[in-house]
């Protein structure tokens, strides 16, 4: 079975003697170029050599919502959060101190123990100016890293498009435990997949979509005939390479999606972690990874209802960590979570909290410099319209999980540098 996720890409001569069957030779092909839009013929003639030759994984954890970062990291020495609080701020006796300050959730027992033991990073009051409270508005801002509105590409589609040969290697950059591309994911110029559900990898609609589209294109001479056979032919071999990671895979930590969620929703964080830890231990050549837990817009009833997320996240989380620990890769990957802006700081009548601006982020795993960064934000210091000013540019976040966990060229990515927030180890 060949590789998929080797540092080599596969050459003309690969795709013009295992993927065009359906008679289109050498002379054929290069005739059809200029016909071709570029990002079919970029896959056809060649795939591109990837720039980057290190070992990192990056995972990226979507807290779909808004996360409540008071409710997440907790200033349990602020008077005002017990007075802007009333209902939600009884989260402070339980919170586990990390600083004189703040306390991680109760809940978070498994990363408290990860913190404690140096491989927990926790940006505090990461943002951006002029913040949008739609849903929507923010997810993009924080998907494309443009807080301007005008980029289309994902922040992560465009290192995978500039830096790996996703072309010849399809599973480099991946969502798990989803039908859609992630915005954070998408680029023209990259090839992503997408995995559902672990145990089909099949298409979605079934495996008849295959035979449907032979129909269609089966008798279409020159270029096109040639692209559909050579997608297939990638297609097969890219599920032929998930079933025989599934084969080889055991699970070395206690993943379960048996949780009891207050707020309902199709959530299997641990076994989109689980698949994610099954492509990077069985050597599939994956680099960036995608997944999402939803149920974070917290309007009302938000105390249980944040509880039970809390300690979702952290089960699945402390489960993924262990597996890679157990294969002797946890210094090769780092997870880190985002959501599309925090919570305000006062509660509304509904027991809640409603959109708002700053929060954490948390950055996990052995080549982590652990520790807090950034400011604790300061509740006597609200902007105009009552939320929490941010300190750290959320880009800047980004900026070092590019340069120096991934090691690719940040500035080319971001188009822009920013004060450097270290919480990455040895630098790539």
């Amino acid at each position: 079975m060949k590789e998929l996720g080797g540092t080599n890409g596969l050459s003309r001569r690969d795709f013009l003697r295992s993927g065009l069957v359906f008679g289109v030779g050498a002379q054929a092909l290069s005739s059809g170029y200029a016909a071709v839009p570029d990002v079919f013929a970029r896959a056809v003639l060649s795939a591109k050599s990837a720039a980057v030759q290190n070992d990192k994984v990056l995972v990226m954890i979507q807290l779909g919502g808004g996360n409540d970062g008071l409710q997440t990291v907790i200033p349990i020495a602020s008077s005002q959060y017990r007075d802007f609080r009333p209902q939600l701020s009884a989260a402070a006796a339980k919170a586990q101190p990390i600083s004189n300050d703040v306390g991680l959730h109760e809940n978070l027992k498994g990363i408290k123990t990860l913190y404690d033991a140096g491989k927990v990073a926790i940006v505090q009051g990461v943002g951006y100016t002029n913040p949008s409270f739609s849903h929507f508005d923010s997810i993009r801002v924080w998907e494309t890293a443009d807080p301007a509105r005008r980029q289309q590409d994902g922040w992560l589609g465009s290192a995978i498009a500039k830096n790996y040969d996703s072309a010849g290697h399809p599973l480099v950059g991946c969502a798990c435990g989803t039908t859609n591309v992630p915005g954070m994911l998408r680029d023209l110029q990259a090839t992503l997949t997408v995995i559902d559900d672990v145990k089909t990898f099949g298409f979605q609609g079934g495996q008849n979509v295959e035979d449907v589209m032979g129909t269609l294109y089966k008798s279409t001479p020159g270029i096109y005939g040639a692209l559909f056979d050579t997608a297939m032919s990638t297609v097969r071999d890219t599920v032929a390479q998930l079933r025989t990671s599934s084969a080889k895979y055991t699970p070395k930590g206690n993943y379960t999606d048996k949780v009891q969620l207050v707020y309902s929703s199709k959530n299997q964080l641990a076994a989109a972690l689980q698949l994610a830890a099954e492509l990077i231990v069985t050597g599939t050549g994956v680099k960036v990874l995608h997944v999402t837990l939803g149920g974070f817009d917290t309007h009302y009833t938000e105390l249980n209802r944040h509880d039970a997320l809390m300690n979702y996240l952290d089960s699945a989380i402390t489960a993924f960590h262990d597996d890679l620990t157990a294969y002797g890769m946890a210094d090769r990957v780092m997870i880190a979570t985002w959501s599309e802006f925090g919570r305000r700081p006062k509660e509304n009548a509904s027991g809640g909290t409603d959109h708002g601006t700053a929060s954490p982020i948390f950055l996990i795993g052995d080549g982590v410099k652990g520790g807090l960064y950034g400011e604790t934000p300061n509740l006597g210091k609200l902007d105009q319209l009552g939320n929490l000013s941010y300190s750290v540019d959320f880009r800047a976040v980004y900026q070092e999980i590019l340069a120096s966990h991934l090691g690719v060229d940040a500035k080319e990515i971001l188009g822009q540098s920013f004060d450097r927030v270290p919480f990455v180890k040895a630098p790539a």
